[in-house]
């Protein structure tokens, strides 16, 4: 079995969680103990460091680092991390000064970035402090993506876009080129750039071919390009009675917006089961609170018209089935189908790629589902000078997946740009650091007394559905954000375990909360969990993604062993131990960016 000693950084990585579970790996309990500080300022500069989009993603996110929580091992909430992240962006001060100064030297390198989104925009924050020329290409009026055209206002007001993409596009280098559609790769390469990013998402929405769709076209709308029109102010009204179909976020943003733009009578209906559906839990509980019914379990056969206009959607009521290996089919369920009336319908089942853009004789291969074939750890495609990223390298996702794929993608661009091998990834940085102030004191609050998770106070029901730019959301005040910032678990503060120091008194094991802690016989375990040794702690470690902490032979010849998926931080055992073989050191990582340095 692997040794935490021969481990590295990874090890102590894994067991923060959420900076785990994040694909920028953003140091989340760095900058929530920040905020608890009063320190904003510093908390948004550790955000945007690692995300680019604090303010953006502070309201967007999908949240993968809230899963992971340690929070969620004690009570059933996590820590709201993502609204706390847009109390760093609310209450910084000015950090215009504290932003990178654009590069004095230009290093002779051009590179063309082809879609202004979250991808682009991170290569394009990487690369332009090392000197680079870089010409953002976007067929939109400004800069932002789908951050822009596809997120309703009363989610993310365009002011937060403005400025956080400002931040980005301020830094020398940077040739705007917005309003420019880009209608060929090949003529782009033959530009004489040393170096080409594609990020121009999944610009498609899916439709639906049913009976009746082009007799009723005039009232089905793709969701995507209808949000986009919304946005930019096309469109400002919709039927009094509206069916979504689809069950994304993307489903959840069209019906929500419908009943601001005159939807009386607005519904989602979705073939899944209401859990199966890709909406995250919370756009769901949003469309529900606004009075949307769900409607789930339901299959749509045709549009129905009459003198060329839509009166309604024919849907059949389908049941799961499951297979001897758990594979799930839609089946009839033998009630007789429904037909719901409506004036218009958005529909929002899917994206897709686009690239009628790249010519097929140039060395760019795409595989059967008419996807680029990119490398995900260097985003290279089989042209290497061309890099992909966001929704275009592996369909869609979310901000922070973009975020993240634009910091590799400019890692290999930097590489590829000066003959060096976009294989070789540069490793984060970490440190290690003592927390001890005394014999029983430490620099963080290890305080873990239950405290149920703080709701986001939401504006009034009638005002928000008003307006289709007034945000919903009124976010943290400064004395909620300190009470949530409290929650946190601080599990990037480590155990570490000194063996020779250790007099086996088994005084941390009586007074460890979790059971974690064990001494015990040394014996095999591997990553499949075929050894006893799990078997054998206090409490069994049944989870095998997260690793033991084992410690070399004491003096009786047993070991330490300490299941970290349950360990809450709390320090006890450090506070505990007699000989001070328990230390709590707190891990900062970042992970290292384009030209081996960190923002």
């Amino acid at each position: 079995m692997q040794r935490t000693r021969e481990a590295g950084p990874d090890y102590f990585h894994k067991v923060v969680d959420c900076q785990w579970a994040c694909p920028a790996h953003t140091p989340v309990p760095e900058y929530i103990r920040l905020i608890a500080e009063g320190r904003y300022s510093d908390a948004y500069m550790i955000n945007w460091t690692s995300n680019v989009f604090p303010g953006v993603l502070g309201r967007t996110c999908d949240r993968p680092c809230e899963p992971a929580c340690r929070r969620g091992r004690v009570e059933d909430e996590p820590v709201a991390i993502c609204r706390l992240k847009r109390v760093a962006a609310d209450n910084k001060g000015d950090v215009l000064a504290r932003m990178p100064e654009p590069a004095t030297v230009r290093n002779g390198k051009r590179v063309a970035l082809v879609g202004a989104g979250p991808a682009s925009l991170t290569v394009a924050r990487d690369l332009a402090t090392l000197g680079y020329d870089l010409v953002l290409y976007d067929a939109e009026a400004k800069a932002g993506g789908f951050i822009r055209s596809q997120i309703p206002r009363f989610r993310l007001p365009e002011e937060v876009i403005d400025e956080e993409v400002g931040f980005v596009t301020r830094l020398g280098g940077v040739d705007l080129r917005l309003g420019q559609r880009v209608d060929s790769l090949k003529g782009l390469l033959d530009e004489g750039y040393d170096a080409v990013f594609v990020g121009s998402g999944a610009p498609r929405g899916r439709d639906l071919d049913l009976p009746g769709r082009q007799e009723a076209a005039a009232n089905i709308h793709i969701g995507i390009d209808w949000l986009a029109s919304v946005s930019f102010g096309h469109i400002a009204t919709i039927g009094r009675r509206v069916i979504v179909l689809g069950g994304g976020n993307t489903a959840m943003d069209c019906c929500r917006t419908s009943r601001r733009l005159g939807g009386e009578d607005v519904k989602v209906i979705v073939r899944s089961g209401f859990e199966e559906m890709k909406a995250s839990p919370w756009e769901k509980e949003d469309a529900m609170h606004e009075d949307i019914p769900i409607l789930n379990m339901r299959v749509p056969k045709a549009f129905t018209h009459e003198g060329g206009r839509l009166t309604g959607v024919l849907f059949e009521v389908v049941k799961a089935e499951f297979d001897d290996r758990g594979r799930r089919r839609l089946v009839p369920s033998g009630e007789p189908d429904e037909h719901h009336a409506c004036d218009d319908v958005l529909v929002a089942v899917g994206q897709e790629n686009a690239f009628p853009w790249i010519e097929g004789d140039i060395g760019l291969e795409f595989d059967e589902w008419h996807m680029p074939k990119v490398d995900p750890a260097t985003f290279q495609s089989t042209l290497p000078g061309v890099f992909f990223g966001g929704d275009a390298a592996f369909g869609p996702k979310n901000i922070i997946w973009a975020v993240a794929h634009g910091h590799e993608a400019a890692v290999s661009i930097h590489k590829f740009c000066h003959g060096q091998d976009v294989a070789d990834r540069p490793p984060p940085t970490a440190t290690l650091v003592s927390q001890k102030m005394g014999i029983h004191e430490w620099s963080y609050d290890n305080d873990i007394s239950n405290d149920r998770r703080f709701k986001v106070p939401m504006r009034d029901k009638g005002e928000a559905l008003r307006d289709v730019r007034l945000e919903v959301e009124l976010g943290f005040d400064r004395d909620l954000a300190l009470m949530e910032a409290q929650r946190c678990l601080n599990c990037d503060a480590q155990t570490v375990f000194a063996d020779k120091l250790c007099i086996e008194c088994d005084a941390c094991v009586d007074i460890c909360p979790m059971d974690c802690i064990t001494f015990t016989e040394d014996g095999p375990d591997t990553e499949e969990g075929e050894g006893d040794l799990r078997g054998r702690l206090k409490a069994p470690a049944v989870n095998l993604t997260q690793d033991l902490y084992v410690s070399g032979k004491l003096a009786t010849g047993r070991v330490m062993a300490k299941d970290e998926d349950v360990c809450l931080h709390c320090g006890l055992c450090a506070e505990r131990c007699p000989t001070g073989a328990w230390d709590m050191q707190k891990l900062y990582l970042e992970t290292t960016h384009a030209g081996g340095c960190h923002a």
